[in-house]
């Protein structure tokens, strides 16, 4: 395939390096000569220098004939006129990277739609999100968000004491809008009947719409589990994207933002999160706010060396957990050393981002579950597919395979028997591994 990726910094050389590793066809646009020099002694790409927000250099790269056009430059605006210029020009797909709130959420506006950009990459958000699903269940075995966080799926053991412990689903009654997707019993991975009894040592696939989802959840927890303790140092806006994606009863949050004005503009912003004007890697702030008892640190600056300094020094203080975003891959081989737990780069969350747009088809696999006996595949059913127009309880799916759940436009439910799969939907499915042959059959064209 052809790529046109347009700055060279650390999001696009990463996505360079990538998609070079695949042998794309790469060209590398920036205004700085030593930054491209530098990539092409390293990588086999094709380089020009100059403004990738002017048509003229974008045609020169070949952006009308491009399957992708990446636009990573530092500025925000500069990325959405190249991409909405990439595509007018006939470029296949652009995506074009952004960093501020107002263009990473669309809040009122949606950028991508009015200037026909087909996504919108924030590493920043990416990475807030990766950070709450490493922290939100502790004691789940994998954990997935889909539709920007509004359907959930978790695979958790289930807990002594649990109410749906010997117990059959029939009984449970789970909320609307959830359901048990599987269960992995000796071994072996089933979709569960209405007369399934759960027994010690299950471990069960939970998928369900985020409000109803944490009832849902209690049904295999014992409720002894206490609330956790997390500490965030950097009050940037992944740190805010972070405090609001650990929102719950399970998590006590103090936020630690060096700035005053910015702590205070913070506290009136995030209601449920104690905000404190320090640095957490100051000795007497750690000591005083005894932040060693903490059962997780995370460092969330714009300083690649204090998040891993202050990390380390949390964790060798007693923090139970610590977590860093580094955006720099020179260090990534240093942080086990030093004691990090796990550290998340932006740059990488972004070049996922940018993998799935580019291997976009009627069927993906998004994940593996039940220790590799089951996957979860994303669906999109094209127009002349088996499946549009069937409901549910008349859809002939494979052994064992269950709809887990079903976007269309921006709704997104778990479906029951009687919904119908449209084209235009995104479908979610859980089954055996290798049902890519079968699946195609019912979802793509006849």
């Amino acid at each position: 395939m052809n790529i046109l990726i347009a700055g060279a910094g650390e999001v696009g050389r990463h996505v360079a390096e990538m998609l070079g590793a695949k042998k794309h066809n790469i060209v590398m646009i920036d205004t700085s000569a030593r930054k491209l020099q530098a990539l092409e002694d390293r990588l086999d790409l094709r380089t020009l220098r100059g403004n990738c927000a002017h048509a003229e250099v974008l045609i020169e790269a070949g952006a009308g004939k491009c399957d992708l056009l990446v636009a990573a430059t530092n500025v925000d605006e500069v990325n959405l006129l190249s991409a909405a210029i990439g595509k007018g020009l006939g470029a296949k797909k652009c995506a074009a990277r952004v960093h501020h709130a107002a263009f990473a959420e669309q809040r009122g506006f949606d950028y991508a739609t009015h200037l026909g950009i087909d996504q919108l990459v924030c590493p920043e958000y990416l990475t807030s999100l990766a950070i709450a699903r490493n922290l939100r269940n502790p004691g789940a075995l994998a954990v997935e968000q889909f539709a920007k966080g509004r359907i959930e799926m978790q695979e958790l053991p289930v807990e002594d004491g649990a109410p749906a412990m010997r117990t059959a689903l029939q009984e449970l009654r789970l909320p609307p809008g959830v359901r048990l997707a599987q269960v992995h019993r000796a071994g072996k991975s089933f979709i569960p009947k209405a007369t399934t009894v759960i027994q010690p040592g299950d471990v069960v696939t939970l998928i369900g719409e985020r409000a109803a989802f944490e009832q849902g959840r209690k049904a295999f927890t014992s409720g002894k589990s206490r609330r956790e303790n997390v500490v965030i140092m950097g009050g940037s806006t992944m740190g805010v994207w972070l405090c609001r994606a650990l929102k719950g009863p399970h998590f006590s949050v103090r936020l630690f933002e060096v700035d005053r004005e910015r702590a205070e503009e913070l506290s009136h912003k995030l209601e449920h999160v104690t905000v404190v004007h320090g640095d957490p890697s100051d000795p007497h702030v750690h000591e005083e706010e005894r932040i060693g008892g903490a059962d997780a640190f995370v460092a969330v600056t714009k300083d690649d060396e204090h998040n891993i300094l202050a990390s380390a020094q949390a964790k060798s203080l007693g923090v139970r957990r610590a977590l860093a975003s580094v955006e720099r891959s020179a260090y990534h081989h240093l942080l086990s050393v030093v004691g990090i737990d796990k550290a998340f780069s932006p740059r990488e969350e972004a070049a996922k981002e940018l993998r799935k747009l580019l291997e976009a088809g009627p069927l993906r696999v998004l994940g593996t579950l039940a220790e590799g006996t089951a996957e979860v595949y994303e669906i999109q059913p094209t127009r002349r597919a088996t499946a549009v127009g069937q409901e549910l309880r008349n859809l002939k799916l494979p052994a064992n395979c269950l709809v887990g759940a079903i976007q269309h436009g921006d709704a997104v439910k778990v479906p029951g028997a009687e919904d119908t799969v449209r084209h235009g939907d995104t479908v979610l499915l859980i089954g055996p591994h290798g049902l890519d042959r079968e699946l195609k059959k019912l979802f793509a064209d006849k």
